[in-house]
């Protein structure tokens, strides 16, 4: 990330980091309380500063995304679980061997709309993923195989933390906090593409539904690839049925099944084309 908007003659902050690397060893300057306080890890661990993590996580982003000119976002959430169809013979059960066949779909659908990003200058319509295996390496994958950028947003697990190798570098971010993650996923969306997954995926789905449901967000084109997988692990209809949600909700979103689906469903939504707004507090 560059630092090139200084307009004041005082000495930059990274100087004096450097300087601090070759100061005389002494009880005082081991001491942690001498320690620059923003190049303290110590200090930027501690509980009080929970608020000051959080607005870097946002800002961090937020700068390096305008840095690279990137106008919109299309997010792609899906299975980090989910193999490629070259390697689903590796696959733990026969479902997810099945799926593999959406990987391919997200690869190609990927592809297909970074080629036409590409054609409008590449700021706009700018794949995003969440950065690891599975479904988000396909869209990644996708979007390199175009041509063209796209983001990474990855997070601290257990497991599957590590970014796969067709995010963009200079759009390859790791998070803390699942929240800043999120919000950084639908800030600059134009549309959400919602692949078959486990619980990451549902919470991210519900998550991005909600704010639409609740007009906590601009209603954006909202894709479930994969109708049998989606009717058979959630009953839509009997929520309607029982009333927890309206009627009119289940047409916040469409079912396709392949990328020439997803190309002609996002052409044709009635809402593309507005003026995108972002979540409150933008």
């Amino acid at each position: 990330m560059r630092d090139d908007n200084r307009r004041h003659p005082l000495r930059h902050s990274g100087e004096d980091r450097q300087a601090a690397k070759h100061i005389p060893d002494t009880p005082q300057t081991r001491s942690p309380t001498y320690k620059l306080a923003f190049s303290d890890t110590d200090f930027m661990c501690r509980e009080d500063l929970r608020p000051v993590r959080l607005q870097l996580e946002l800002l961090k982003t937020e700068l390096a995304m305008d840095e690279a000119q990137i106008e919109s976002t299309i997010v792609l959430f899906g299975g980090a679980r989910i193999p490629a169809p070259e390697n689903k013979a590796t696959a733990r059960t026969q479902t997810l061997s099945d799926l593999s066949k959406y990987y391919d779909e997200a690869r190609r659908f990927a592809r297909m709309m970074t080629e036409l990003s590409l054609k409008n200058g590449g700021h706009e319509n700018v794949i995003v993923t969440g950065g690891g295996p599975g479904v988000m390496e396909a869209g990644n994958r996708g979007a390199a195989e175009a041509g063209g950028k796209s983001i990474g947003l990855n997070i601290v697990l257990p497991h599957e933390q590590a970014p796969n190798q067709y995010v963009t570098p200079e759009l390859c971010f790791n998070f803390h906090y699942f929240a800043i993650r999120k919000m950084h996923f639908l800030m600059r969306a134009k549309a959400v593409c919602v692949f078959p997954g486990g619980f990451g995926t549902l919470d991210e789905m519900f998550e991005s539904l909600t704010l639409i449901q609740t007009g906590r967000m601009e209603q954006v084109p909202f894709l479930l690839f994969g109708k049998e997988f989606w009717e058979k692990i959630i009953n839509w209809d009997a929520l309607a049925d029982a009333g927890t949600i309206s009627d009119q909700d289940l047409a916040l979103f469409r079912y396709v099944e392949t990328a020439e689906e997803a190309m002609d469903a996002l052409a044709n939504w009635e809402n593309v084309g507005q003026k995108r707004r972002s979540i409150p507090g933008r």
